[in-house]
């Protein structure tokens, strides 16, 4: 099959543009992305006579970077290109090494899949493509340095979805269409993809029967998982900047499908009942449910809690510290509307669990407080009792991200969590929850995100504020009471 047979039409009309700067505004999982790795093949792929040239791709998702290098391999070999597997490259970037990825093909060219800073293309000559363009830390700067590389050909390729109305790449799709930049400019929303055929490809894919009534249940499935950030995410309207502090690419890329999520909720009436009764659901759920998850932990593992006893939701968050440094949530426990004694035996159980407990941190806010207090009375020197405050909010939301963007963390694959992610925002500055989400049954206010927090804040204080075992070695020395019949009461 050629690969023009496996393009849709708007695929088509991108790869068959060659203008010197092309700017995508698009809905998410149209396969932009992968579209562009087939052309990035094939400018790889021709001779120097035929007028090939090496591409240099940028995002600042280092899960993207892999997965473009990904795709691109699996271009190469579907095209029949003649060209090396993908090879980790590590290289010196200021005071500390970053791994690259780089695909060599037999022409002398090369795809480089790199980190979304201006001094990643100093001494570089070829095609530029800045991936989510919107999301990229400096834009202009990167802009720049992109745009020296067209002195002596190449070309700069710019692919985002919008992230607000006052972000740079928005302003850049407004000159576009005011005329002030000759650039070739693609829109494609949701509908555009769909009307083209995209729900039909995905059928073929996945071998299932296309039908019109399928295709409207999935759209109106997709529509649910955005809820408000649809317009912005899958039909290229920018919303006022500043509402979201996690954008969605960025969400997607940290999601995991293994992470166990499980949830707990009480009626009303059950905090009435008998506590024998209480205690004995509990326990029999705790043990079927949760118990071999974390007993199957040999790293240190660190717990965070945000805590609610009606309404919203207690939420806890349970990750494992690799060798490696990444922080990787494996569990998640929900409790909705459960009574205070059984939140405890709960916190309780599950760090009796843990073989290799290394702290935890506790919202400490309100009600939140007992369940706090007494897990730090319970293990002392290993529980931050948090008072959170926007000061708390300041400091520790940025290092929450930071992990997220170099990918050393992750988040579970639930559309209720990423929902926590996407109500925290930005107001005078400072990242917090602005709004709720759920209906009025499954009420939501960014607990998730809260609980993640906490849990990142815990590993990040181990070292200057938890407590520390010390390893120590015996050593005998003459003990005269021990060794002689001394009447020690004579001294």
């Amino acid at each position: 099959m050629r690969e023009e047979d496996v393009l849709l039409p708007y695929q088509k009309k991108w790869i068959q543009d060659t203008s010197t700067v092309k700017v995508w505004e698009k809905s998410r999982r149209i396969g932009a992305s992968y579209v562009e790795a087939l052309a990035s093949v094939m400018e790889a792929a021709k001779s120097k006579e035929a007028g090939g040239q090496s591409t240099y791709y940028l995002s600042y998702s280092k899960e993207m970077t892999q997965q473009f290098a990904r795709d691109c391999a699996f271009w190469a070999k579907h095209i029949n290109a003649a060209a090396s597997e993908v090879e980790e490259v590590a290289v010196k970037d200021e005071d500390k090494d970053i791994t690259v990825y780089r695909i060599r093909f037999a022409s002398g060219f090369e795809i480089w899949c790199l980190p979304s800073v201006a001094r990643s293309l100093r001494s570089k000559q070829g095609r530029v493509i800045i991936d989510e363009a919107a999301f990229v830390e400096d834009l202009g700067e990167l802009l720049k340095a992109a745009m020296a590389l067209l002195m002596w050909g190449g070309q700069v390729v710019i692919l985002s979805t919008h992230n607000g109305d006052d972000n740079p790449f928005n302003e850049l799709i407004k000159e576009i269409k005011e005329g002030k930049k000759k650039y070739s400019l693609h829109t494609t929303t949701i509908d555009d993809a769909l009307n083209e055929g995209l729900y039909k490809r995905i059928c073929q894919v996945k071998k299932q029967q296309w039908t019109p009534e399928l295709e409207a249940e999935w759209k109106s499935t997709l529509l649910a998982d955005y809820g408000d950030a649809a317009d912005e995410e899958l039909f290229c309207i920018p919303v006022r900047a500043g509402t979201r502090y996690f954008p969605s690419v960025l969400l997607e890329a940290v999601s995991d499908p293994h992470v166990k999520v499980l949830r707990k909720s009480c009626d009303d009436s059950f905090v009435f009942e008998k506590k024998e009764k209480r205690r004995k659901e509990f326990d029999r759920w705790l043990k079927g449910e949760v118990r071999d998850i974390l007993k199957s932990k040999t790293n240190p593992v660190f717990m965070g809690e945000d805590f609610a006893r009606n309404g919203d939701l207690t939420v806890l968050f349970f990750d494992e510290l690799l060798p490696s440094g990444e922080q990787l949530t494996f569990l998640v426990i929900e409790l909705r509307n459960v009574p205070f004694d059984q939140q405890w035996q709960a916190v309780y159980f599950v760090m009796e669990q843990i073989p290799n407990f290394g702290g935890g941190a506790f919202d400490s806010r309100g009600n939140g407080q007992m369940i706090a207090e007494l897990a730090a009375q319970e293990w002392p020197g290993y529980i931050h009792q948090v008072m959170i405050s926007t000061a708390w909010y300041a400091e520790n939301f940025p290092k929450l991200k930071e992990h997220m963007e170099d990918g050393t963390t992750n988040i579970p694959d639930d559309i209720f969590i990423r929902e926590d992610f996407r109500v925290v925002g930005l107001k005078a500055g400072i990242p917090r929850v602005l709004e709720r989400s759920g209906g009025p049954r499954e009420r939501r206010h960014g607990d998730g995100a809260i609980a993640k927090l906490m849990v990142t804040y815990a590993i990040l204080e181990d070292e200057d504020a938890g407590y520390h075992k010390f390893a120590f070695e015996s050593v005998t020395t003459e003990n005269r009471f021990r060794d002689k019949e001394e009447d020690i009461w004579a001294l």
